[in-house]
């Protein structure tokens, strides 16, 4: 009796040891993958910085040869890791890096806004054709708006930064929108959460009611763009 409760002790004490080399285990697997998570936005943050000095010199080389650039103005950002959190929540993913990187393509996020949906257009053309980036994914939700109304042009990119074990291709996600689209993002974005989400009938309706007005304008300045570049040229000579 004596030599089997001894035994029960020694099997007790294994479990609890086995317990705690897991929970140690665990623990520092846990460490480690805090420690990537820190050093991604770095990452991110540098991937970012290479993009935005490609559009600059793009916009630099339009303004030489054409006298004017479409791109108004650009506007960057890290995603907060509470919205990331929430995002992968969201998505139904287990808080790994791995699903991080794979499932959530916005943390580097940068937004161009242009003059005329033309210029848009004009610029995804030139993103897809450069072979230092690659574009991975096109959402044409000016072609195609989504039903509050909302119109842009989301691209999900792809740039290489050199690191110490290699070419590390970062994703990061580029909104286009004209200034009219912009405009009206940034209010229903306000409204969205002075609500708390949860817009009233007639708000929803009158915000479609200003996305397709803002569209309306949208190709009414781009008519007066077209009118005024044919008055500049003259008329034809034959």
């Amino acid at each position: 009796m004596e030599e089997n409760d001894s035994t029960q002790v020694t099997l007790n004490q294994l479990q609890v040891h086995v317990k705690d080399l897991q929970k140690w285990q665990m623990s520092e697997d846990f460490a480690k993958q805090m420690e990537s998570f820190k050093a991604l936005p770095a990452l991110y943050r540098h991937a970012l910085n290479e993009l935005e000095n490609k559009i600059d010199i793009i916009k630099t080389e339009w303004q030489v040869r054409d006298g004017f650039s479409p791109i108004e103005h650009v506007k960057c950002r890290i995603k907060e890791p509470k919205s990331i959190l929430q995002k992968m929540e969201r998505k139904g993913h287990e808080f790994t890096l791995d699903n991080m990187e794979q499932h959530i393509h916005d943390i580097a996020g940068m937004r161009i806004v242009c003059a005329f949906v033309k210029d848009i257009y004009r610029l995804v053309d030139h993103l897809c054709a450069r072979e230092d980036m690659r574009v991975l994914e096109i959402k044409d939700y000016i072609a195609h708006p989504k039903p509050n109304g909302y119109q842009s042009l989301h691209l999900i990119v792809a740039m290489p930064l050199v690191l110490l074990e290699g070419t590390r291709w970062v994703k990061a996600e580029i909104q286009l929108r004209t200034l009219a689209m912009d405009f009206w993002a940034s209010m229903e974005h306000i409204l969205y959460y002075k609500f708390d989400k949860q817009l009233p009938p007639h708000v929803a309706e009158e915000l479609k009611e200003a996305a397709r007005a803002a569209d309306e304008l949208d190709q009414k300045m781009l008519r007066l763009r077209r009118e005024i570049l044919e008055l500049a040229e003259g008329p034809s000579t034959k």
